[in-house]
């Protein structure tokens, strides 16, 4: 067999059988996996790395809605008392963003190394059943009408061919899935010869995130935790290339001419250059293969924006596989991830490209527009609230058709329930949740749904009939009592027949 990308695989024809197979386990192929093995669809996730969590981590921070998502998992509180929380986020200068008027359960943003997240969810996959192949190469792939065959290279050289209903490649910016598709992945460096260290510090900053610009130079630290420090900088009159050795002394200096002092840094564990890319894939989806997190879409580390929107990559296609795989939906669901997700990809794109070139900004057309933009965002309020909703997440909504209910396809806030728990803590079987107005429960209209559908009731008086998909956000709404039938006939749209088909 060759693969889709020329690469020529076993020929001896698939030795193993999957649902889903992930490539990259990272936090976006983690999440997906957990919630696939949970919901009983067979994963395997490959990984060309040994099988460790590397502490040396790119992502420091997690926005309210991947903490929402991540509380739906039932892993937020642990997450949240191992990191620090932050209420005020900095963007550049006197750009500041203050969280505690969000309208979430996590009004902050919480810091804490990517690492941290990822062993919660390796946990989480792995109790739920998930199967891991570390050390092992995706070599190709090709796909038919049922399914994907994918070839592999295991630590010991030996070459395996594994077959799944589908594929989802979470394997980074140089993904090897988007490779074998023949995907582009259109775009542009946006900064060059940006330098990373981890080192320690003689002197404490006074902030837990510290980040400026002055001048031709930018530098950002962050806590590990650990002792360490991140440190990202960046010089505009130091363009070199990404294979120029780096030392300490030019970390050092890059970090007095950004923050005035480099807080006696020694003790360098880590060093490297980088640049970083503005790209995104024109699909998400070719056939039976998908793409999430960064093999989807990369962008500036600017709001700290990167793994939390590959978490809502998962958080989107995992119950859409679910549905489909389990018998309960037709295959056009999975077409809604790409209709869905890719705006918000672009969306994410234009905003953390647009902090990174006003933060460096240089001329004066654009120092004037920096400015104007830290005055609206300061003191007006819908401009302020916007913002604020764009970085944290919670303000992107999904499309929906034409004459459906408002709420269609907006985020679901973590609403009380009448028996004292939470939304997302009913989320967290990976159902529909169903929330009816107190003294109108609608049972006789129900069809029976009881692997798929999870009823409750307002704790407030609220009149409004809900249905929130697995994922958090509104799929139907009724402000009024909802006509004979109708419900019935919207929670069947949503959640498909009964009884549930076999898995195939």
């Amino acid at each position: 067999m060759t693969g889709t990308n020329g690469n020529p695989t076993d020929t001896t024809g698939p030795t193993d059988h999957t649902g889903v197979i992930v490539v990259g386990s990272g936090p976006t192929g983690l999440l997906l996996a957990g919630d696939l093995a949970t919901a009983g669809i067979p994963v395997t996730v490959l990984e060309k790395r040994p099988r460790k969590i590397s502490n040396l981590s790119r992502a420091f921070a997690l926005h309210a809605r991947s903490l929402e998502q991540l509380d739906a998992r039932g892993l937020a509180d642990e997450l949240e008392a191992t990191g620090r929380t932050l209420d005020r986020l900095r963007l550049f200068g006197r750009l500041s963003i203050d969280l505690t008027a969000l309208p979430s359960r996590f009004n902050h943003v919480l810091v804490l190394p990517q690492y941290e997240v990822e062993k919660a969810l390796a946990r989480r996959a792995v109790e739920a059943g998930a199967g891991f192949r570390y050390d092992t190469e995706m070599t190709g792939l090709v796909q038919d009408a049922d399914g994907v065959t994918v070839g592999t290279r295991g630590p010991d050289g030996r070459t395996e061919s594994l077959r799944a209903a589908y594929v989802v490649g979470a394997d980074g910016m140089r993904s090897a899935v988007r490779g074998a598709i023949g995907l582009p992945f259109p775009g542009k460096s946006v900064i060059r010869s940006v330098v990373l260290a981890d080192v320690k510090l003689a002197e404490q900053p006074d902030e837990l995130l510290t980040v400026s610009a002055m001048g031709d130079a930018f530098a950002f630290l962050a806590p590990f935790g650990d002792g360490y420090y991140r440190v990202i900088g960046w010089h505009r009159g130091h363009d070199v290339p990404d294979t120029e050795p780096l030392d300490l002394a030019e970390v050092k200096e890059i970090t007095r001419l950004a923050l005035g002092r480099d807080y006696g840094m020694h003790d360098a564990r880590w060093m490297s250059r980088f640049h970083s890319d503005e790209r995104q894939a024109p699909a998400y989806r070719v056939g039976r293969v998908f793409l999430a997190g960064d093999a989807a879409h990369v962008h500036t580390p600017a709001g700290g924006q990167g793994m939390n929107t590959g978490l809502q990559d998962a958080a989107n296609l995992s119950w859409k596989l679910v549905s489909v795989l389990a018998g309960h939906a037709d295959p056009a669901l999975l077409d809604t991830y790409q209709s869905e997700r890719h705006p918000v990809g672009k969306a994410v794109l234009r905003s953390s490209g647009g902090l990174v070139r006003l933060a460096m900004a240089k001329r004066p057309w654009t120092r004037a527009a920096r400015a104007a933009l830290t005055g609206l965002v300061s003191h007006v309020g819908p401009a302020r609230r916007r913002a604020t909703a764009q970085v944290t997440g919670i303000g992107y909504r999904y499309p929906a058709p034409r004459g459906t209910h408002p709420l269609t396809g907006t985020r679901v806030p973590d609403v009380r329930l009448a028996d004292g728990s939470r939304l997302y803590e009913a989320l967290r079987d990976g159902h529909f949740v169903l929330i009816t107005p107190a003294h109108e429960p609608f049972s006789h209209e129900l069809p029976p749904h009881p692997d798929r559908l999870t009823t409750a009731h307002w704790a407030s008086a609220r009149r409004t009939t809900l249905l929130v998909r697995p994922d958090g956000y509104a799929a139907w709404a009724s402000d009024t009592t909802p006509a004979p039938g109708a419900l019935r006939s919207a929670l069947t749209a949503q959640l498909g027949p009964a009884p549930a088909r076999q898995l195939h």
